[in-house]
């Protein structure tokens, strides 16, 4: 039998039947655009995020992108922040027309190095940009701390942290704004693409829609400031919300599994995910690290078509599309050791 890296099928026949009636639901609206399953999936996911405001988008990258507009960064402006994570999270700062700057992150939990953010400041720092990483949170207080004394604004990436908490904050709720995918394969992922973007600041929640279609207000046609078509699909909003409700169940299911890892690899020389400490992860994907690591995935899918995935063996700034950054081999040490060993 083969074991793949990823399979939506098994969970697919267990929700056939209400993932069938969310889509039959949108069709019978009468309205496929941003409709009421768009208005009742950003209510429902606000609330349960404990924020102000959710603005549905068509995909994670875009909700980075219109985020860090929507909190005014654009061109002549440099964003914090890691290059151990994918690249879309790189693509968005680079499309919104800012510069991403790079610090390394932590040995014992592959999550942003808060303590190496200020000395990378400089007068065209605008943004903080934490990536909270395989499923569990960066500590955000040393950020906020440092955004309150040097005027920046914070944008959290939780693409990959749906429902994690810190100190019982739930990802998402802590910054100026938070952008999150709902791309498949994610702890709440649709039937295709999604995203949105979370706030607690109506004025940018207003930029936000108005950047998601064409920066258009209310009227067709009338530009106030050119924006994007970046709308949540209204049939990917129904399935979200019904989704949304079994969140903690899918995050309990992960916990197990993950569990059950812990046992079952705790004495075959990997070393193991660790959890932050104040964290509760929802182990979005289960990072283990090898210096023989290529020989292990190799062996597991010669011996036993066990098929596993790298996160992330070309860290960002080693990139030959980001290049002109003018990151030197070395630069960022511990990024550069992971890519090799996760």
């Amino acid at each position: 039998m083969t074991v793949h890296v990823w399979d939506y099928l098994p969970e697919y026949e267990l929700e056939r039947e209400d993932i069938h009636d969310a889509v039959e639901t949108v069709f019978r609206s009468g309205r496929l655009v941003l409709g009421e399953s768009v208005r009742g999936f950003e209510s429902e996911f606000a609330s349960f995020q404990g924020v102000g405001h959710a603005v549905g988008v068509d995909n994670g990258t875009n909700a980075v992108k219109l985020g860090l507009q929507a909190l005014g960064v654009g061109p002549g402006d440099e964003v914090v922040t890691v290059s151990n994570t994918a690249a879309p999270t790189v693509v968005a700062i680079d499309s919104a027309g800012a510069t991403p700057v790079f610090v390394d992150v932590r040995e014992e939990d592959y999550l942003m190095d808060t303590s190496q953010v200020e000395a990378v400041l400089t007068p065209r720092t605008r943004c903080l940009l934490p990536v909270h990483l395989y499923g569990q949170c960066v500590d955000m207080a040393p950020l906020r701390d440092l955004a309150a004394r040097h005027n920046l604004v914070i944008l959290e990436d939780c693409a990959q942290a749906h429902g994690a908490r810190r100190h019982g904050r739930l990802a998402g709720s802590t910054g100026d704004a938070a952008a999150f995918s709902f791309y498949p394969t994610k702890v709440l992922g649709a039937y295709g693409d999604g995203g949105a973007v979370l706030t607690d600041d109506e004025r940018v929640a207003d930029r936000l829609r108005r950047l998601r279609y064409y920066g258009m207000e209310s009227r067709y046609y009338v530009v106030e400031t050119p924006g994007h078509n970046s709308r949540l699909d209204e049939v990917q909003a129904e399935i979200l919300r019904r989704k949304l409700s079994r969140l903690p169940s899918y995050i309990e299911a992960r916990r197990a599994v993950a569990r059950r890892y812990e046992e079952g690899l705790a004495d075959t020389g990997l070393l193991l995910p660790r959890t932050a400490q104040g964290n509760e992860h929802v182990y979005y994907v289960y990072v283990v690290r090898h210096p023989r690591r290529d020989a292990v995935l190799e062996a597991l899918r010669a011996s036993y078509d066990i098929a596993l995935n790298i996160s992330y063996p070309w860290p960002v700034h080693t990139m030959t599309g980001f290049s002109h950054l003018g990151y030197a081999k070395g630069s960022l040490p511990v990024t550069e050791a992971l890519a090799d060993e996760i």
